[in-house]
């Protein structure tokens, strides 16, 4: 009896002892929508992909100095249909600001995604990810979903799903008036 009461003991001892492991060496949470609620502004994974449709490649990095709205969709999906026209008027309207639209393809055909871009007049860049492995590091848990990188390559704000006008006038707008 006395054995078995001994190890119960232990097996408590050794559950806090675990415990208190984990909540002294765990460190500060580093997600992207933590520190973004923290009121910071991580900044963005490295991103390289090739060009849809065409050759070549492109990073993120390549658009420092410019406000990125990141844009994660794929033409079978109903609510990225919906939202292109919206990220194709603020393209146009945000170019001239410093800023521009960035779409990621992802998990597509590629003739699919561009038969999409074409029937709805996209002119913003856009690259592949055949796999969906990009979307890892920025979070990404479904389509579509944006993200805002600032001028110095910073994530600014995140939208889970469609954007919609107030987001990018909320979110988009006043990044063009800071300076990187």
């Amino acid at each position: 009896m006395r054995a078995l009461a001994a190890g119960a003991v232990v097996a408590v001892l050794a559950l806090i002892a675990l415990l208190a492991y984990g909540v002294l060496f765990s460190g500060p949470t580093t997600s992207i929508a933590s520190a973004l609620a923290a009121g910071r502004r991580p900044p963005a994974p490295v991103l390289e992909l090739p060009h849809l449709g065409a050759d070549g490649t492109a990073r993120l990095a390549d658009w420092r100095g410019k406000v990125v709205v990141l844009n994660f969709w794929a033409s079978w999906c109903p609510p990225c249909r919906d939202e292109s026209p919206l990220l194709e008027r603020w393209h146009r309207r945000i170019a001239q600001a410093g800023g521009t639209v960035l779409g990621i393809d992802v998990q597509d055909v590629t003739s699919d995604a561009v038969r999409f871009a074409r029937e709805y007049g996209l002119t913003y860049p856009m690259l592949r990810d055949r796999e969906g492995d990009s979307g890892r590091p920025f979070e990404v848990r479904g389509y579509p979903e944006t993200l805002v990188i600032d001028r110095r390559g910073r994530i600014a704000a995140v939208v889970r799903g469609p954007v919609d006008e107030a987001f990018m006038k909320r979110e988009v707008a006043p990044l063009l008036e800071e300076r990187g």
